[in-house]
Parts: structure tokens; sequence; C-alpha cells
């Protein structure tokens, strides 16, 4: 009797770190039944979409000016029916809830192993949610990095959120409040802690999901 051939699953990478999806795409392309394509942005994630068909799609939340709930109605519209996982560093529970509601299929951390994520797909794209082990995992390192009750900030981090709103660079922040520019980093640095975030982008998106009555 012939062996059964494997199910390739056609599996759309989208992410705006090129070393990051380039590298996740090499090395899942070993799987025999999986087949890596990649992009670095929504539009061209629409235009594979509308020329190939995919399984699955592996979408990053921050795609720099461009945020993975915008990506979601897009695709349908553009009649792709095929699934979504989320695979991102950060995301806030606001962003998380929103993202389900849309219709992915999970979210899954960056600081999972690449053997994780193979079987994620694999679970998804056979209609299914992410593995409970690998739910668990994501869970716990979640609770790990969640900060413990809402930031407090005091006048001078206020001041430096606002700028950053603003757009204002460090070097400029530090004229208009007249400090050193490392003084204007610390003090980022203890807003990221306090907000749980790691970027200046994810610090604007929480601050207005869920710090606004502090600005």
């Amino acid at each position: 009797m012939m062996p059964e051939k494997t199910r390739t699953i056609r599996t759309l990478l989208v992410d705006d770190h090129a070393l990051f999806r380039e590298s996740v795409a090499l090395v899942l392309a070993d799987q025999p039944d999986l087949e890596i394509s990649h992009c670095g942005s929504i539009g061209e994630a629409l235009e594979l979409l509308a020329s190939r068909t995919f399984d699955l799609v592996l979408l990053d939340h921050d795609l720099g000016s461009e945020r993975a709930s915008q990506f979601l109605p897009l695709a349908r519209q553009a009649g792709f029916e095929g699934r979504v996982l989320v695979v991102t560093a950060w995301v806030s529970d606001t962003e998380s809830r929103r993202l389900l509601r849309q219709g992915v299929a999970g979210i899954f951390w960056k600081r999972g192993s690449l053997e994780d994520l193979a079987e994620s797909i694999r679970s998804v794209a056979a209609g299914g949610p992410l593995p409970e082990h690998i739910q668990a995992s994501m869970r716990e390192a979640a609770d790990q990095n969640e900060p413990q009750g809402p930031a407090v900030f005091n006048e001078r981090q206020r001041k430096v959120l606002r700028f950053v709103l603003e757009g204002l660079s460090n070097k400029e922040i530090a004229w208009r409040l007249q400090i050193s520019e490392s003084y204007v980093k610390a003090i980022l640095q203890g807003l990221f802690q306090k907000t749980g975030v790691r970027t200046r982008g994810q610090l604007v998106r929480v601050a207005f999901e869920q710090y606004e009555d502090q600005l």
C-alpha cells in the first residue's frame, strides 16, 4: 500500500523585521509539511494572498506603522479564508481581546521555541487552538511579565510620556525639560518597567489604552 502523502501547510509569515522572518522561514522550511513564504507589510501580504492560496498567516502584531488588527478585515475583504496566528513579542490585554474578537486563532509569543511554533502551526491549520501545553507556557510567560497593578507615574515621567506621545526624540525632550539626554533615557526605562513594555511604540499604545487618565 502506498504511504499517505503528507499534507503541505501553505504558510505566510508577515513581520517587518527581515532578520526574524528570514531566519524563521529558513528553519521552518526544513519541515516536510510546511511551505513558508514571507513579507514585511500588510500591503505585501494582501498582494501575496491575491496571487496565491495560503492555509495560514503568521502575523506580527507590531508592523512598524501598521497593526495586526488592520490586517484581519482587509484580508477577509480580499477573500482570504484561512486562519491567522499572531506571533509577537508583546501585545496588551486590550489588543489581545480585540484580535481574538476579530477571529485570530491564537497569540504565540516570540520567546517560544521554533519547535512549539511548528506544532502550533499544525494545530491551528487543522482548525484547532494552540496546543494546551503551549497555551499554558504562554500564559505563564505573560504572567511573569505582567505589571503588578496599574502603574502610577510621577510628574517627570508624565511630562516625558506626553512628549513621547507628541513624537519628540530623546534629544528634543531633553532640551524641552532642560535635562540631559541620558536622564531622559533613564526616565523612559522607568516607564518601560512600570508598564511592562519594551519599545516606544508599545509605550505609546499602552499609554492611550490603559493610562489616558494620567496623561
